[in-house]
Protein backbone atom coordinates (compact mmCIF):
# COMPACT_ATOMS: atom_id res chain seq x y z
CA UNK A 1 0.00 0.00 0.00
CA UNK A 2 1.32 3.44 -0.60
CA UNK A 3 2.29 6.06 1.91
CA UNK A 4 2.55 9.44 2.28
CA UNK A 5 6.40 9.08 2.75
CA UNK A 6 6.39 7.42 -0.66
CA UNK A 7 4.63 10.61 -2.16
CA UNK A 8 6.95 12.83 -0.16
CA UNK A 9 10.01 11.08 -1.48
CA UNK A 10 8.56 11.81 -5.03
CA UNK A 11 8.71 15.24 -4.28
CA UNK A 12 11.92 15.32 -2.45
CA UNK A 13 13.42 13.70 -5.84
CA UNK A 14 11.67 15.92 -8.03
CA UNK A 15 12.68 19.01 -5.91
CA UNK A 16 16.13 17.98 -5.76
CA UNK A 17 16.70 17.06 -9.11
CA UNK A 18 15.30 20.66 -10.38
CA UNK A 19 17.75 22.27 -7.92
CA UNK A 20 20.37 20.53 -8.46
CA UNK A 21 21.17 18.90 -4.88
CA UNK A 22 21.41 16.04 -3.31
CA UNK A 23 17.69 14.43 -2.00
CA UNK A 24 16.95 12.90 1.49
CA UNK A 25 17.12 9.45 1.13
CA UNK A 26 13.61 6.80 1.22
CA UNK A 27 14.65 5.78 4.57
CA UNK A 28 15.63 9.17 6.12
CA UNK A 29 12.16 10.25 4.50
CA UNK A 30 10.62 7.62 6.29
CA UNK A 31 11.65 7.53 9.81
CA UNK A 32 11.02 11.64 9.58
CA UNK A 33 7.93 10.76 8.38
CA UNK A 34 6.71 9.02 11.92
CA UNK A 35 8.76 11.33 13.87
CA UNK A 36 6.69 14.06 12.14
CA UNK A 37 3.34 12.33 12.49
CA UNK A 38 3.45 11.73 16.26
CA UNK A 39 3.77 15.05 16.87
CA UNK A 40 0.80 15.89 15.11
CA UNK A 41 -3.12 15.33 16.69
CA UNK A 42 -5.21 12.84 14.79
CA UNK A 43 -6.96 15.13 12.35
CA UNK A 44 -3.30 16.54 11.44
CA UNK A 45 -2.37 13.28 10.83
CA UNK A 46 -5.72 12.68 8.67
CA UNK A 47 -4.89 15.76 6.82
CA UNK A 48 -1.15 14.47 6.12
CA UNK A 49 -2.58 11.95 4.58
CA UNK A 50 -3.78 13.41 1.70
CA UNK A 51 -7.06 13.38 0.74
CA UNK A 52 -7.48 9.68 0.42
CA UNK A 53 -7.77 9.34 4.06
CA UNK A 54 -5.53 7.04 6.33
CA UNK A 55 -1.82 6.60 5.81
CA UNK A 56 0.42 3.55 6.32
CA UNK A 57 3.17 4.48 8.21
CA UNK A 58 4.89 1.35 7.37
CA UNK A 59 8.18 1.25 6.17
CA UNK A 60 8.88 0.13 2.69
CA UNK A 61 11.35 -2.53 3.64
CA UNK A 62 8.36 -4.83 4.76
CA UNK A 63 6.92 -4.00 0.90
CA UNK A 64 7.61 -6.83 -1.12
CA UNK A 65 8.40 -5.74 -5.05
CA UNK A 66 5.07 -3.76 -6.81
CA UNK A 67 4.11 -2.55 -10.21
CA UNK A 68 3.25 1.24 -9.53
CA UNK A 69 2.53 4.37 -11.52
CA UNK A 70 3.44 8.27 -10.43
CA UNK A 71 1.10 10.96 -11.18
CA UNK A 72 1.69 14.36 -11.15
CA UNK A 73 -1.33 17.16 -10.93
CA UNK A 74 -1.80 20.51 -10.84
CA UNK A 75 -4.08 22.12 -8.58
CA UNK A 76 -5.37 25.66 -9.31
CA UNK A 77 -5.95 28.54 -6.90
CA UNK A 78 -9.45 27.56 -7.24
CA UNK A 79 -8.80 23.79 -6.43
CA UNK A 80 -9.81 22.47 -9.96
CA UNK A 81 -7.18 19.31 -10.96
CA UNK A 82 -5.59 18.75 -13.77
CA UNK A 83 -3.17 16.23 -14.92
CA UNK A 84 0.59 17.42 -15.46
CA UNK A 85 2.04 13.63 -15.93
CA UNK A 86 1.74 10.19 -15.10
CA UNK A 87 3.53 7.18 -15.77
CA UNK A 88 4.58 3.78 -14.19
CA UNK A 89 5.10 -0.16 -14.83
CA UNK A 90 3.59 -2.91 -14.65
CA UNK A 91 7.02 -4.83 -14.20
CA UNK A 92 7.26 -5.34 -10.07
CA UNK A 93 9.89 -2.91 -9.04
CA UNK A 94 12.08 -2.47 -5.61
CA UNK A 95 10.62 0.48 -4.35
CA UNK A 96 12.88 2.59 -3.70
CA UNK A 97 13.92 2.18 -7.00
CA UNK A 98 10.61 2.75 -8.79
CA UNK A 99 9.46 5.25 -6.62
CA UNK A 100 12.86 7.25 -7.61
CA UNK A 101 13.05 6.58 -11.10
CA UNK A 102 9.19 7.33 -12.16
CA UNK A 103 8.54 10.23 -10.12
CA UNK A 104 11.12 11.35 -12.65
CA UNK A 105 10.17 10.14 -15.62
CA UNK A 106 6.52 10.94 -15.34
CA UNK A 107 7.33 14.98 -14.57
CA UNK A 108 10.08 14.91 -16.93
CA UNK A 109 9.64 12.36 -19.80
CA UNK A 110 5.70 12.36 -20.19
CA UNK A 111 5.71 13.41 -23.64
CA UNK A 112 1.46 14.57 -23.71
CA UNK A 113 3.23 17.47 -21.74
CA UNK A 114 6.29 19.74 -21.50
CA UNK A 115 9.04 19.13 -18.60
CA UNK A 116 7.87 20.30 -14.94
CA UNK A 117 9.79 23.17 -14.12
CA UNK A 118 10.86 24.62 -10.66
CA UNK A 119 8.22 27.16 -10.57
CA UNK A 120 5.50 24.53 -11.18
CA UNK A 121 6.05 22.61 -7.98
CA UNK A 122 4.46 24.66 -5.70
CA UNK A 123 0.93 23.95 -7.90
CA UNK A 124 1.78 20.37 -7.66
CA UNK A 125 0.35 17.14 -6.13
CA UNK A 126 1.63 13.74 -6.45
CA UNK A 127 0.06 10.45 -6.17
CA UNK A 128 1.57 7.32 -5.79
CA UNK A 129 -0.69 3.82 -6.67
CA UNK A 130 0.86 0.55 -5.90
CA UNK A 131 -0.69 -2.06 -8.08
CA UNK A 132 -1.61 -5.36 -7.26
CA UNK A 133 -4.16 -8.36 -8.41
CA UNK A 134 -4.25 -8.75 -11.91
CA UNK A 135 -6.30 -11.15 -13.55
CA UNK A 136 -7.65 -11.51 -17.05
CA UNK A 137 -11.17 -10.09 -17.21
CA UNK A 138 -13.71 -12.75 -18.56
CA UNK A 139 -15.19 -10.43 -20.35
CA UNK A 140 -14.43 -6.26 -21.30
CA UNK A 141 -17.61 -5.32 -19.17
CA UNK A 142 -16.05 -7.71 -16.48
CA UNK A 143 -14.59 -5.03 -13.63
CA UNK A 144 -15.94 -2.73 -11.21
CA UNK A 145 -15.68 1.52 -11.15
CA UNK A 146 -13.77 2.07 -8.34
CA UNK A 147 -12.38 -1.03 -8.09
CA UNK A 148 -10.47 -1.89 -10.32
CA UNK A 149 -8.17 -0.38 -13.46
CA UNK A 150 -8.36 -1.95 -16.72
CA UNK A 151 -5.70 -2.55 -19.41
CA UNK A 152 -6.33 -3.55 -22.72
CA UNK A 153 -5.13 -4.61 -25.87
CA UNK A 154 -6.65 -5.05 -28.73
CA UNK A 155 -5.87 -5.41 -33.15
CA UNK A 156 -7.35 -3.34 -35.80
CA UNK A 157 -6.09 -3.36 -39.20
CA UNK A 158 -2.83 -5.54 -38.57
CA UNK A 159 -2.05 -3.09 -36.11
CA UNK A 160 -1.71 -3.76 -31.79
CA UNK A 161 -3.17 -1.19 -29.60
CA UNK A 162 -2.92 -0.85 -25.79
CA UNK A 163 -3.31 1.19 -22.46
CA UNK A 164 -4.60 1.58 -18.99
CA UNK A 165 -6.68 3.77 -16.92
CA UNK A 166 -5.95 3.70 -13.33
CA UNK A 167 -8.55 2.87 -10.56
CA UNK A 168 -9.25 6.25 -9.68
CA UNK A 169 -9.90 7.84 -13.54
CA UNK A 170 -13.10 6.69 -14.50
CA UNK A 171 -14.59 7.67 -10.74
CA UNK A 172 -13.15 10.74 -11.13
CA UNK A 173 -14.19 11.37 -14.64
CA UNK A 174 -18.05 10.49 -13.60
CA UNK A 175 -17.74 7.97 -17.03
CA UNK A 176 -19.39 4.51 -16.91
CA UNK A 177 -17.33 1.77 -18.38
CA UNK A 178 -18.51 1.66 -21.82
CA UNK A 179 -17.10 5.39 -22.00
CA UNK A 180 -14.16 4.50 -19.70
CA UNK A 181 -13.02 1.73 -22.96
CA UNK A 182 -14.19 4.03 -25.71
CA UNK A 183 -11.78 6.85 -23.99
CA UNK A 184 -9.07 4.28 -22.96
CA UNK A 185 -9.05 3.32 -26.73
CA UNK A 186 -8.60 6.47 -27.86
CA UNK A 187 -5.55 7.19 -25.94
CA UNK A 188 -4.02 3.74 -27.07
CA UNK A 189 -4.06 5.73 -30.50
CA UNK A 190 -7.31 4.23 -31.96
CA UNK A 191 -8.98 6.66 -34.38
CA UNK A 192 -12.39 4.76 -34.96
CA UNK A 193 -16.15 6.08 -34.83
CA UNK A 194 -17.12 6.03 -31.03
CA UNK A 195 -19.99 3.84 -31.96
CA UNK A 196 -17.71 0.98 -33.71
CA UNK A 197 -15.81 0.36 -30.61
CA UNK A 198 -18.14 -2.97 -30.04
CA UNK A 199 -16.97 -4.61 -32.86
CA UNK A 200 -13.69 -4.85 -31.68
CA UNK A 201 -12.44 -7.91 -29.59
CA UNK A 202 -10.98 -5.99 -26.68
CA UNK A 203 -8.36 -8.20 -24.11
CA UNK A 204 -8.99 -6.43 -20.71
CA UNK A 205 -7.21 -6.81 -17.62
CA UNK A 206 -8.21 -5.73 -14.30
CA UNK A 207 -5.92 -4.63 -11.12
CA UNK A 208 -6.24 -2.97 -7.61
CA UNK A 209 -4.39 -0.33 -6.80
CA UNK A 210 -4.82 2.25 -4.00
CA UNK A 211 -3.64 5.55 -4.54
CA UNK A 212 -2.63 8.32 -2.06
CA UNK A 213 -1.89 12.09 -2.77
CA UNK A 214 0.27 14.48 -0.89
CA UNK A 215 0.18 18.68 -1.77
CA UNK A 216 2.88 20.52 -2.11
CA UNK A 217 1.99 22.30 0.61
CA UNK A 218 2.11 19.04 2.97
CA UNK A 219 5.62 18.34 1.60
CA UNK A 220 6.67 22.05 2.13
CA UNK A 221 5.02 22.00 6.00
CA UNK A 222 6.99 18.41 6.26
CA UNK A 223 10.37 19.73 4.79
CA UNK A 224 10.09 23.15 7.42
CA UNK A 225 9.71 20.92 10.30
CA UNK A 226 12.70 18.57 9.27
CA UNK A 227 15.13 22.00 9.07
CA UNK A 228 13.57 23.00 12.13
CA UNK A 229 14.34 20.08 14.26
CA UNK A 230 17.29 18.38 12.23
CA UNK A 231 18.79 20.81 10.50
CA UNK A 232 18.53 18.83 7.14
CA UNK A 233 16.71 20.83 4.27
Amino acid sequence: MSTSAHCIFCFETLSANLEHRKALSLEQIEELWQQYSDELNDDEIKSSAGRNGNDNLKHTSSLGPSPMFITWNTISSSGNKRLRGCIGTFAEQEVKHGLETYALVSALEDHRFRPISAREVPSLECRVTLLTDFEDAPDKMAWEIGTHGIRISFTHKGKRYGSTYLPDVAVEQGWTKEEALISLMHKAGWSGRDEDWDKIELHVIRYQGHALGVSYQQYKDFKDWVLENHGKA
